[in-house]
């Protein structure tokens, strides 16, 4: 994989990092994409995350190819302001996944269009909402494989026991997401 990456001299990947209510969150990518958003791990989350409404670029803002400032603008509207991210365009990805037809890439696709803010399916919703009802384990297996977390929104696929089930960002970021976005969706309501 490397080595193709290295032909394809059109890919000079950039790095920014944005510094989020939830702490350091790592954004790569080039100027046809996103290749991946790196969230922080968190032990213990961030205390009065809810007054913390800042969410700067603290390395790399210098020449950010378009992708990642539309990221970086997705972001901060995410954590900040959610009534206007539906204004903003979702940045185009660049990685792998998404050049192959596949599974994995039709389910996180799904995710990105149909489960919206301050929603929560069942990894066997989703399957079935992705074309096949009995792979909730593929989705699962979707899910880990998803480098664009938050604007592809794995955060938001749960066990049908109402569990909050695993996420790459550990259990503390998932439910806070989930209920950073319950709360503004009551708020916009």
């Amino acid at each position: 994989q490397v080595s193709s990456k290295q032909r394809d001299s059109s890919c000079r990947e950039k790095h920014v990092v944005l510094l989020s209510p939830v702490g350091k969150i790592e954004i790569s990518g080039c100027e046809t994409g996103l290749h991946e958003i790196k969230l922080p791990k968190l032990s213990v989350l961030p205390s009065g995350a809810e007054s913390l409404a800042t969410c700067e670029v603290c390395e790399g803002a210098e020449e950010m190819p378009e992708p990642l400032e539309q990221c970086t603008a997705w972001l901060r509207a995410y954590f900040c302001e959610p009534a206007t991210m539906k204004n903003l365009p979702v940045p185009a990805f660049h990685h792998p996944v998404f050049q192959q037809d596949s599974f994995t890439r039709q389910v996180l696709w799904t995710l990105l269009n149909d489960v919206k803010f301050g929603e929560a399916v069942s990894y066997k919703d989703l399957a079935d909402l992705a074309g096949n009802s009995r792979a909730a384990r593929a989705v699962g297996g979707a899910m880990r494989s998803n480098p664009i977390p938050i604007i592809i929104p794995c955060h938001r696929v749960i066990c049908s026991s109402g569990k909050t089930g695993n996420y790459g960002g550990g259990h503390l970021l998932k439910e806070w997401l989930l209920s950073h976005e319950k709360l503004q969706k009551e708020k916009l309501a």
